[in-house]
Parts: structure tokens; C-alpha cells; sequence
């Protein structure tokens, strides 16, 4: 194994993922330590990142969710500061963190994504429910792990649904209901891991389906054909490729009753939780959880 010198894991932070990336910083601190790997923990809330440089810190392994962490302002002050770090770099954090013009980017180049519309406090309820059809979901553009989403089944419940989302961003985004299958694609340097079908346990894929419940289904392999799985692993890898992602990342996809494919968004710092989905299909593709962190410290770097 190569000598990656002494290693930062920086989890925590401030964004409304903290818990999470508390519990994915912990899991990816510990494979490290017993992969031999001089790691230590930091969590930007508590610590000014000079200290990288002052501690002597040679790389940095990012495992912050949310802002401040994923949306490309960690990896900027690191570039600054000269620390090589894991994962994307700033603009296609900022890009995989802000849904909606990662959105425009995958419209530019003709990827398929669900109908969608921007929201504002003047917003026509009863045009937006009309043109994007019932159930839709209102979500805030700039947040993960479900954080402010609502699933929308009548258009008197769309206002509500605006203002839950707007507490956490002030852009909102109204989203076509896809019915067929939740999806997703674990990447890893420029390969593609299997396909993980998600079962919610609940409605959809809300926060309490992906962290809290042991309810909900993950079924790897998936199901797909095998011409389907390459495909939605092609579309990933074109998608990540798209916003300049870089590393490891993980792109979700929702699929309709006639097998048609939908990208929902991408993640370029998942969860590394024990219910989280990339070291779910890296064990699906031979990969244990210490071999899987140690190949994404291999892929830091600075700019």
C-alpha cells in the first residue's frame, strides 16, 4: 500500500448533514486506522483549516455532506492551502450540490431528467401542478439526504410544501413524479460499480428511508437486464463526466413504468454509513470497505 503520509479525515462540519457525515467520518476513520493509514479526525466546525498546514497534514479524505463541504467551498480553501484532497473539485462540487443547474448542464448535452420547475413565493399552485402532474415532489436546490423534500399529491398542499423547502434554501425546485424505480450508480475512479435498486420502506426515499429504518430494500444485483445495468452505468459515467466530477461519486437515477431512464442527481461526497449505498455495491463488486477508502485516498489531489 502506499505511504499516504499522515491523512486528515474531515467529517462533521455545519451543514444540515452533519449527523451523517458524523457516522460516515467514523466508519471511513476506522477502515483507514486498520488499513494502516496514519488518520486522524477533523471536523471543521471546531478546527480553523490552517491547522492542515500547521499539523503537517499531507492529504485530506473529505467525507463532509451538505454545505460547506460537498458544494466546493472545503475543496477551494484546500487548493489554497496546497492539500491534496479525495473526491471532485470545486466546480463540480458546487455543480452536485446545486440541483438545478446540475440539471442545466445534463439539459445542455441532451440527458434525460424529469420535468421540473423553479418555485417562488408568487408561484401559480394550480399551473405548476397542472403542467408537472400529481404526485410531484418539492425539494431545496442546494440540500442532500432528503433534507426539506415533500412528496405532493394535491395542489393546495403545493404553497406549504414551497415554504417547508425554502427554510433551507431560497431556491426550490417543483419535480415530476418518476414512478417506476429509484436506481443508483456508485462510481470509482473511471469505473462503474453494479447497480443498487432502492425499495423505500416508506412513501419515497425520504431522510428517515436512508438512515433510520432497516425497512428499506436495497437489491444488488438489481434486477436490470444486463443491457439495461450497462446502459444506466454508461449514462452515469457520461452525467459525473459532464460536471468535471472526479474520484468516486455516486449518480441516482429514477426509472418509469415503461424502462425508461431518468437522472435525478448526483452525489460527489456519499454516505459511508453502514446503510450507505457505494460501499454496498463496492462489496457487490468485490470490494471491502477498507480496500474501498484506501483506493479513494489514492485519487486525491490538488486541483
Amino acid at each position: 500500500m502506499a505511504d499516504f503520509g499522515k491523512v486528515a479525515v474531515m467529517f462533521g462540519g455545519k451543514s444540515a448533514e452533519r449527523e451523517v457525515s458524523l457516522n460516515s467520518g467514523a466508519a471511513v476513520l476506522d477502515a483507514l486506522m486498520k488499513s494502516g493509514v496514519d488518520a486522524h479526525a477533523f471536523d471543521p466546525a471546531y478546527r480553523n483549516l490552517q491547522e492542515l498546514v500547521d499539523e503537517n497534514f499531507d492529504r485530506a479524505f473529505i467525507v463532509l455532506h451538505g454545505r460547506y463541504g460537498e458544494d466546493g467551498t472545503v475543496q477551494g480553501a484546500l487548493e489554497l492551502l496546497g492539500v491534496p484532497y479525495t473526491g471532485s473539485g470545486v466546480m463540480a462540487s458546487a455543480l452536485g450540490m446545486d440541483k438545478w443547474r446540475c440539471k442545466l448542464v445534463w439539459q445542455a448535452a441532451n440527458l434525460p431528467i424529469p420535468d421540473y420547475q423553479l418555485l417562488d413565493e408568487g408561484s401559480d399552485w394550480d399551473g405548476v401542478s397542472s403542467r408537472l402532474g400529481m404526485p410531484l415532489f418539492v425539494k431545496p436546490a442546494n440540500e442532500g439526504s432528503s433534507v426539506g423534500i415533500s412528496k405532493v399529491c394535491a395542489a393546495d398542499a403545493l404553497k406549504e410544501a414551497y415554504f417547508k423547502a425554502v427554510k433551507h434554501d431560497n431556491l426550490v425546485l417543483a419535480e415530476q413524479y418518476v414512478g417506476g424505480g429509484e436506481y443508483t450508480v456508485a462510481l470509482l475512479g473511471d469505473h462503474a460499480l453494479p447497480v443498487i435498486k432502492i425499495e423505500p420502506a416508506n412513501d419515497f426515499y425520504d431522510y428517515e428511508a436512508k438512515y433510520l429504518t432497516d425497512k428499506t430494500a436495497y437489491l444488488c444485483p438489481s434486477g436490470l437486464s444486463p443491457e439495461q445495468e450497462t446502459e444506466m452505468q454508461m449514462l452515469a459515467k457520461k452525467a459525473f463526466a459532464l460536471i468535471g466530477g472526479q474520484g468516486w461519486g455516486r449518480v441516482d437515477f429514477l426509472m418509469d413504468e415503461a424502462g425508461r431512464m431518468y437522472l435525478l442527481e448526483v452525489n460527489t461526497t456519499p454516505g459511508m454509513t453502514d446503510h450507505s449505498l457505494v460501499p454496498m455495491a463496492a462489496r457487490q463488486a468485490g470490494i471491502s470497505f477498507e480496500q474501498l477508502v484506501v483506493r479513494i485516498l489514492e485519487f486525491a489531489h490538488v486541483g
